[in-house]
């Protein structure tokens, strides 16, 4: 059923263009399993052994803290409609900054220079490891449309808005741990 590969095919990448949603996964040895769903608008395959995603703003920024400490990431694709596959990308992950010289390089040369509204890193994972599994228990699903609820609340906020929302929520994980998103002296000291 589970086939491993050592790097991304193009059949993996053309199933993942398919796809409208992943799953972003990650943790330290000593936190609690971060699972976070994004949209495939924000993704790109950078290489045969790389993926990137335009993270926006949220209630929470656990991903960033996890790779800072542990590295370990990783994205799940699944069939909702057609044949049933499932599909991971297992790697070690970084951010990168919003403001930062590598982040405005990658937005430039594979995100046409353009962020989301609310954009406020871009995670990438190095993947050492593709496996596929059957995705038989995943039900079908009808894609109905993007929501543009997020969008919307960001643009409302507006840049000093999103600058002080990220400041209050997204300094810290769950469990405490430096998310890396600001300096980390100001980070410790808030």
């Amino acid at each position: 059923m589970g086939k491993q590969f050592s790097s991304i095919e193009p059949a993996h990448r053309e199933f993942i263009e398919r796809q409208r949603i992943f799953f972003a996964a990650s943790a330290t040895a000593d936190s609690r399993i971060n699972v976070s769903p994004r949209g495939t608008d924000s993704l790109r395959i950078l290489s045969d052994h790389a993926a990137a995603y335009l993270d926006l703003t949220g209630s929470g920024s656990e991903t960033s803290a996890h790779l800072r400490i542990d590295g370990r990431l990783t994205l799940m694709f699944c069939a909702l409609e057609g044949a049933p596959t499932i599909l991971r990308l297992y790697g070690r992950g970084r951010s990168l900054r919003r403001g930062t010289a590598e982040y405005a390089a990658l937005l430039a040369s594979n995100f046409d220079g353009k962020e989301m509204t609310g954009a406020r890193q871009i995670v990438v994972l190095d993947v050492d490891l593709v496996q596929t599994s059957c995705g038989y228990g995943v039900p079908f699903f009808t894609y109905a449309g993007e929501r543009n609820t997020l969008a919307r609340w960001a643009e409302a906020k507006g840049d000093e808005g999103l600058e002080e929302y990220r400041r209050r929520k997204n300094m810290r994980s769950l469990d405490g741990l430096s998310t890396g998103l600001f300096d980390d002296k100001e980070a410790l000291t808030k």
